[in-house]
């Protein structure tokens, strides 16, 4: 018996939208200056820091990697809560701004999928303030049957846990999902949680390494602006829910 596609799982920063260089990053360094660090993430050194999932913790391994004789009163993990509350007040401003944008074909591939009642879920590390905000701003909380984000699981992407718990919660089997990813992280835990992965790439992760993914393109596509496979069996022009149902049968 064939697979039947019956629900799409969507990691955020990166995949719905292009958050990580113009949001994240951004955000991060109005909160230092706000906390009186003159620490400044650059566009390649944020790069490299997205190694590491997750926003606390991507500070603490700054600090550990980087800053070696940084010292602070407070314990580190409250201090990285801290810096993290701050940053997270400077993206909901930039996200309320316009300035940060939805990715091509997320918007239309999603309303596509609610059209036909197939199951929408999100897998973030992304903490839940900024998911909720940008699935307000662009599409609809009711969407989604399932929102997991943060820190509601507690080992984050590579770790399979963000993906295993969204499969409890949506009781549909692993077999007929497909996870929408832009990470090698991202890529592995769906992979562990044994889900089929489509990869879309961007300036941060476009060299990573994504031999496990079943498809990778360059976005998802319109109609009007069609996406680069990079690799996979794909050629069409963008990524539809047809091309879905026949990756998931593969």
């Amino acid at each position: 018996m064939s697979n039947q596609l019956q629900g799409l799982i969507f990691d955020v920063d990166g995949t719905l939208a292009n958050t990580e260089r113009d949001g994240h990053r951004v955000a991060f360094n109005s909160a230092f200056k706000e906390a009186g660090l003159d620490w400044n993430w650059s566009v390649e050194l944020y790069g490299k820091l997205l190694k590491v999932a997750g926003g606390k913790e991507r500070v603490k391994y700054y600090i550990n990697q980087y800053l070696t004789d940084f010292i602070n009163s407070e314990d580190l993990n409250d201090f990285a809560a801290h810096i993290h509350k701050l940053k997270t007040k400077y993206y909901l401003q930039l996200l309320n701004d316009g300035k940060i944008t939805m990715r091509p074909g997320t918007q239309r591939l999603i309303q596509e999928a609610r059209e036909a009642n197939i199951t929408l879920a999100i897998a973030t590390t992304s903490a839940l303030p900024n998911v909720i905000a940008l699935l307000e701003k662009y599409l609809d909380l009711d969407w989604f049957e399932v929102i997991a984000a943060g820190d509601i699981v507690a080992a984050k992407k590579p770790a399979p846990d963000i993906y295993k718990y969204v499969l409890a919660k949506t009781k549909i089997p692993a077999n007929n999902l497909i996870v929408i990813e832009d990470s090698d992280n991202g890529l592995i835990a769906a992979k562990i949680a044994g889900l089929k992965t489509v990869v879309t790439v961007n300036n941060y992760t476009e060299k990573q390494d994504l031999k496990q993914a079943d498809l990778v393109v360059s976005n998802l596509g319109e109609p009007n602006r069609p996406c680069q496979v990079l690799q996979g069996d794909f050629t069409g022009k963008y990524l539809d829910l047809a091309a879905l149902k026949v990756l998931i049968d593969q």
